[in-house]
């Protein structure tokens, strides 16, 4: 199975709080969450097999050792074994009755049948390349990297040694890479890897090749510089297959083929064509556009500028910044203010406890350069919870002693950056997760971009009312952002448009900076194509549901209560998500 396509399944980055159901029988909450858990157990053991650094990373216990399968017929093998599964749920879903365990086991199967899908079409399309120092790195992170449970530490020097072939019974993980890559040279019309994303790979694999190191030391863990030494060797030397083998198979331009990009949608939980998108995301851009256009006087009023342009306006507040030391504390005390404003407004339950926000390390900045949420596991973690974690990325110093800014480093955009990615956004999902429990189906295989950014993205419009003029003015711009993403993404796709002009509309008329809308491009065209849709696609999605519930509602309506309901489910699909509110929370208000 293509790990790239494996990554994006399992780990795409979050959803959930339960209160104010019409229903209030924990026993039986339990009930159904156990049963289904028993299922899900059936997907955990078949990828601990495949993909035990996955699995391990989700809170897969015993497998913290292990090392992907990369032998000869992975994928056929994979196939087989993910068939009788599918065959087996779905014996057991017709003699179901329970409708949650029912919904879960479709969820499981359509995970199934949908990685199948995909596996088939890379197969018929692409020759195998994988990012090995990234993909390693990658897992050691998250087996030893901040937070992380000490206990299992100890495995990570065993897993080292079988990556570096020097336990009986492995060979170097980077040999059997490059054996896999070979087998697929030989396959005629396949297509390499698009150019740039090679190019750019090989560029950052000595961050991710050193970083390694760095996990090891700062874990305090012995007996792991030989076997590091080898590896490091190993990698090398895959760099320079990369270089030769790899490169010359690359091809020059971005866009996949059609089928694949469609296949790419549906992973990330866009049901919508490439031209549905494109009408939907202009016309919320033009009207995103209308309102900061509105709003951009007011802003320039309390802030004393004598520009009205909504352009020139945003420029000017990036000036106001946050040094790199005072990120984290900063970004603090932003979550303190959009609680408050949760709570006062009544717009969602806010938790006691503090959420966590942390700088991320130079290896994890390079492997992600955007602020993100490092979630907790979601399976095991022994009596004591574990608690998302909000990330930022770091900031280098220039010789003078300046920081290189960011995006993400000015005071406006911290209230929107905070609401997706802390409260009431992504933290909130994954700590209701943990605190409230959900069956592992709505967690980890309903986990895709539309059902857990769809929320975030939503999560910021219903605190902008409440944020002062400057940060609503940016939670506009960083929608229009995402409408954009919406548009340009398939655009780009489908040959409808250049890389250049599309990098000019998010530089001048979005306002991001050069390097950001560089981020964008690579994002779109090689690195998540697809992903970047989903955004505006679930936030339209939850604003629809909304919109239709107030109308059955009136004056009944309660912001708080739909907003607890729709955490409680998990991570439905929007069509799943639509069937809940309308046949459990609807007629409980009523």
């Amino acid at each position: 199975m293509k790990l790239k396509s494996i990554a994006r399944k399992t780990l795409a980055g979050a959803s959930l709080l339960a209160v104010s159901l019409s229903f209030s029988a924990t026993a039986f909450a339990e009930t159904w969450v156990e049963k289904s858990d028993k299922y899900s157990q059936e997907l955990l053991n078949l990828m601990a097999k495949y993909q035990p650094e996955f699995a391990a990373q989700v809170g897969v216990e015993g497998v913290e050792d292990q090392v992907f399968d990369l032998k000869p017929k992975i994928n056929q093998r994979y196939e087989k074994d993910a068939k009788k599964i599918i065959a087996h749920l779905k014996a057991e879903m017709a003699k179901e009755s329970d409708p949650f365990v029912k919904q879960d086991l479709a969820i499981m199967i359509d995970n199934l049948e949908d990685g199948i899908v995909t596996q088939r079409l890379n197969d018929e399309t692409v020759i195998t390349y994988i990012n090995m120092p990234q993909i390693i790195f990658s897992g050691f992170r998250g087996l030893l990297g901040p937070g992380s449970d000490k206990s299992r530490h100890e495995a990570a020097v065993v897993r080292l040694k079988r990556y570096a072939g020097l336990e009986k019974g492995y060979a170097p993980i980077t040999k059997l890479a490059e054996d896999r890559s070979r087998e697929t040279f030989k396959v005629k019309g396949l297509t390499g890897p698009f150019k740039g994303e090679v190019e750019q790979d090989l560029e950052r694999m000595p961050t991710f090749i050193d970083g390694i190191d760095q996990l090891f030391r700062d874990a305090g863990l012995t007996g792991w510089e030989e076997a590091a030494a080898t590896l490091k060797e190993q990698m090398n030397d895959y760099k320079g297959f990369v270089e030769t083998e790899i490169m010359s198979r690359a091809r020059d331009e971005a866009r996949l083929p059609r089928p694949l990009y469609e296949d790419a949608l549906r992973q990330w939980g866009v049901d919508a064509t490439p031209e549905e998108l494109i009408s939907m995301a202009t016309l919320g851009y033009a009207a995103i556009k209308a309102e900061m256009t509105a709003l951009a006087p007011l802003v320039a009023k309390e802030k004393g500028y004598t520009t009205t342009d909504y352009h020139e306006i945003i420029r000017l507040l990036k000036e106001e910044r946050i040094a790199g030391d005072k990120l984290a504390d900063f970004y603090s005390d932003r979550i303190d203010d959009l609680e408050a404003i949760a709570r006062e407004h009544n717009l969602v339950t806010i938790p006691d406890r503090k959420a966590k926000v942390r700088v991320m390390t130079a290896a994890e900045t390079a492997a992600n350069p955007a602020a993100n949420l490092q979630p907790p596991r979601f399976v095991g973690g022994g009596d004591e919870k574990e608690y998302a974690t909000f990330r930022i990325p770091l900031l280098t110093k220039n010789e003078d002693g300046t920081w290189n800014y960011t995006d993400d480093a000015f005071e406006a955009t911290s209230w929107t950056l905070s609401a997706h990615e802390a409260r009431p956004g992504h933290e909130l999902q994954f700590g209701a997760m943990v605190d409230n429990g959900v069956s592992l189906a709505r967690q980890l295989y309903a986990f895709n971009s539309t059902n857990v950014e769809g929320w975030a993205l939503y999560a910021e419009a219903i605190s902008k009312p409440y944020m002062p003029l400057d940060g609503q003015l940016l939670s506009l711009q960083n929608r229009l952002v995402r409408a954009a993403r919406a548009f340009l993404d398939p655009m780009l796709n489908l040959g409808l448009i250049e890389v250049a002009d599309a990098k000019r509309l998010l530089m001048e008329d979005v306002v991001l900076s050069e390097g950001w809308a560089q981020n964008e491009m690579e994002r779109y065209t090689y690195r998540m194509p697809g992903q970047a849709t989903a955004y505006f696609y679930g936030y339209s999605k939850l604003m629809g549901l909304r919109t239709e519930v107030e109308l059955r509602l009136r004056d009944k309506f309660d912001a708080k209560a739909f907003h607890d309901f729709i955490l409680a489910q998990g991570l439905l699909p929007p069509d799943l998500m639509r069937e809940a509110v309308m046949t459990r929370f609807v007629p409980s208000q009523m």
